[in-house]
C-alpha cells in the first residue's frame, strides 16, 4: 500500500517532503499542520502518513467512534477522547500519551479552515503537560510541499515559543490562498 501512497504523492499530485524525517526517534509528539485551509488538507495528511511510513494520530470526542464510522477514524489514526467529571480536553489528551507507547497527534492550531487572528492554544499547554516536543508541519500548496521541523520543547516564554512557531510558517500558502 505504501508504494501506492508514493506514487499517487509525488508522480500524480508532484508533492515532496522536506525537512525532519528521523520520526522513529520520536515516539511521542504534537505535530502541528500550518496553514489548515481546505477539506484538501484531511486527506493530503493520510497520504503523507503512508508516505512517510510514520505512526500519527488525532483525537476525536468519543461519540464519533462508533458505529457506522468508527472503524474509519480508527483506522485513520483517530483516538477518542473521553472527559472524566471535571477533567479538561488538554488533560485528557495528556493522559493519551501517558497511557501508548507511540501517541504523534496531528492538528491544526487555527481550529478551522477559515482565517484567524490568532492559534488556539490548546497544543501548546498539551505537548508541555505531556512533555512531549512540537514538530511544525507545512500545507504548502503553492509549492507543493510538506516540510516538517526538527522537533522542539515548549519552553517556559509562550510569547517567545508562538513567535518561534508563527516565523517557521511565515509565507506558507494553502489551498485556499485568501486564508492562509
Amino acid at each position: 500500500m505504501r508504494w501506492l501512497s508514493k506514487f499517487i504523492y509525488y508522480k500524480i499530485l508532484g508533492w515532496k517532503v522536506k525537512g525532519f524525517s528521523d520520526f522513529e526517534s520520536v515516539k511521542k509528539a504534537v505535530i502541528i499542520a500550518v496553514p489548515h485551509t481546505s477539506w484538501h488538507d484531511f486527506p493530503l495528511g493520510i497520504l503523507l502518513r503512508s508516505v512517510i511510513g510514520i505512526e500519527t494520530n488525532y483525537v476525536g470526542k468519543k461519540d464519533l467512534f462508533k458505529f457506522p464510522f468508527g472503524w474509519f477514524f480508527r483506522w485513520s489514526g483517530g483516538a477518542p477522547v473521553e472527559r472524566k467529571n471535571n477533567e479538561n480536553q488538554v488533560e485528557a489528551i495528556a493522559r493519551l500519551f501517558k497511557e501508548k507507547d507511540v501517541f504523534r497527534m496531528a492538528l491544526a492550531p487555527e481550529g478551522t479552515r477559515k482565517k484567524v487572528k490568532e492559534w488556539r492554544t490548546g497544543f501548546y499547554y498539551i505537548a508541555k503537560a505531556a512533555k512531549v516536543p512540537i514538530i511544525m508541519f507545512t500545507l504548502d500548496f503553492e509549492n507543493k510541499e510538506n516540510k516538517f521541523s526538527e522537533p522542539f520543547y515548549p519552553t517556559e516564554d509562550k510569547n517567545a515559543d508562538f513567535d518561534f512557531m508563527h516565523k517557521y510558517f511565515e509565507g506558507i500558502k494553502g489551498k485556499v490562498a485568501h486564508r492562509s
